[in-house]
């Protein structure tokens, strides 16, 4: 008698994707795309890039997102195994404590110049030259929400930001002015499965401010159409944290917060923003202000025509 794999999806992803009606539909997608290994189109994807996603959990499990960035190349797979990471550690990015050897880490190769992206997330392993990351889960995601941007450096990817962090615990009038412009931001979360720390990191994009500052400081973020993987969303289910990072293309500032978040399916107070299918919110409870954290700038070349598709608060 056969016996039935089981689910490439935890249980936070399998309530959402039940609740939708696409649970049977996403258990076949996801027998195809979650993959242990990289395919050769991943393989040849990754030295391509001159900026990558990260997501890790520090100590004190306070998930973090960040970017960090080097020559075309600083990414390479010496095998379908696993990604070999060249950079040096920043002890100024929060980020960074949840990178020690044996740490959980989930990643995202995004070309902000192509729209095209692939996550991954595994363990790592330290060496000399920074860490390989073996392949735990690996899968491509669609173009959609990502404008078009064109990238440049500004000094060399190795010389790190000379201005010191900037850190609090609530949103000043910088952070809230970027927030409100923003047009991209990266969210990582994690689950503590049966099998071990799952962390995922992934882009959400909209129209500029398109997540809403609430009176009580909360973050309201629309959920917009996409794949129905519930990434994100499943891990929230299981375990109410998050960690934001919000980039500012033009300056190389990264906004980092991690703090509580939580699901709003249904709706988002008395006002729906157009295209958005669901809500979830965040709460931040300690944020990182890095100025000049990144050597690169972007400049932006076009919309998204899924963005455009969709509303401003």
């Amino acid at each position: 008698m056969e016996t039935l794999l089981a689910s490439p999806w935890h249980q936070g992803e399998i309530a959402l994707q039940k609740q939708y009606g696409v649970e049977a539909r996403m258990d076949e997608i996801g027998r195809r795309v979650l993959r242990d290994h990289l395919i050769d189109q991943h393989r040849e994807f990754y030295p391509l890039l001159q900026m990558v996603v990260l997501g890790s959990v520090d100590e004190d499990g306070n998930v973090w997102a960040t970017l960090r960035s080097g020559p075309a190349g600083f990414l390479h797979a010496p095998d379908s195994s696993r990604l070999s990471v060249a950079l040096n550690r920043d002890i100024a990015d929060p980020a960074e404590a949840g990178m020690d050897d044996g740490a959980s880490l989930a990643l995202l190769g995004i070309d902000l110049g192509t729209r095209r992206r692939n996550r991954l997330n595994g363990t790592v392993h330290r060496h000399a030259h920074g860490f390989d990351l073996s392949v735990e889960q690996s899968f491509g995601n669609c173009p959609k929400y990502i404008q078009l941007r064109q990238f440049r450096f500004v000094r060399d990817p190795a010389v790190l930001s000379s201005v010191p962090p900037r850190e609090s615990s609530a949103l000043d009038a910088a952070a809230r002015a970027l927030v409100r412009q923003a047009d991209t931001f990266f969210v990582a979360t994690y689950a503590d499965l049966r099998g071990g720390r799952q962390v995922d990191v992934s882009h959400r994009g909209g129209r500029a401010g398109f997540v809403q500052i609430g009176e009580d400081g909360w973050l309201t973020i629309p959920d917009f159409a996409g794949n129905r993987f519930f990434n994100t969303l499943g891990n929230i289910a299981l375990n109410p944290r998050a960690g934001l990072v919000f980039p500012d293309f033009s300056t190389g500032s990264l906004l980092q917060m991690t703090g509580d978040a939580e699901l709003c399916l249904e709706h988002a107070g008395a006002r729906s923003l157009e295209g958005a299918e669901r809500y979830w919110r965040f709460r931040p409870r300690r944020i990182v202000w890095r100025a000049d954290a990144l050597p690169i700038r972007y400049d932006l070349v076009e919309w998204s025509p899924f963005t455009l598709a969709t509303g401003t608060w």
